[in-house]
């Protein structure tokens, strides 16, 4: 199913049938395990992506680099092929788009504990948004990993992004 989505086909375009036809076997063996699309997607979406690394903790800047990185490596993966098929799913209220934002609010506590330890050591000013500064660091990432953000060239883009970032919120 996620090789479908990795080359490309919408989530709205696949079927259950094509899945079992891929899969080398009947579609009620398919239906058995998953009573419908969504619950299949959802799954296969569970397996994408790895939690981030907990940075070492040595500096905001650092630890946000090493963050941004991560998740800018991942464009390459399978992960990273099949995020652009899954951006009209998660603008409809449903199991999906609340199953993915779960998931990756997961990986956003990690960003949010380096802000927050930056506000303690004095790194980051004391009145940030943290949500706000979450979506700042990651959006340009995103942006430019679903290929929005063509003139945006890709050297060092997560350096270039929490840079850019931390002049509005460091000390």
């Amino acid at each position: 199913m996620l090789e479908f989505l990795a080359e490309g086909t919408t989530v709205e375009a696949l079927s259950m049938e094509a899945v079992a036809s891929r899969a080398g076997v009947g579609k009620a063996t398919v239906y058995r395990r998953w009573p419908h699309k969504e619950a299949l997607i959802l799954d296969a979406i569970a397996t994408l992506k790895q939690p981030l690394d907990v940075p070492p903790g040595e500096s905001v800047r650092d630890d946000l680099i090493a963050l941004m990185q991560q998740s800018w490596e991942a464009r390459d993966s399978r992960a990273g092929r099949i995020m652009p098929c899954l951006i009209p799913e998660l603008q409809r209220q449903g199991p999906l788009r609340t199953q993915f934002i779960k998931f990756m609010d997961h990986r956003r506590d990690v960003i949010r504990d380096v802000l927050r330890r930056g506000i303690v050591t004095g790194e980051l000013r004391s009145d940030i948004d943290v949500e706000l500064a979450l979506i700042l660091l990651s959006g340009p990432m995103f942006m430019t990993l679903i290929g929005n953000a063509p003139n945006v060239g890709t050297d060092h883009l997560a350096e270039r992004v929490v840079d850019n970032v931390l002049r509005g919120i460091a000390c």
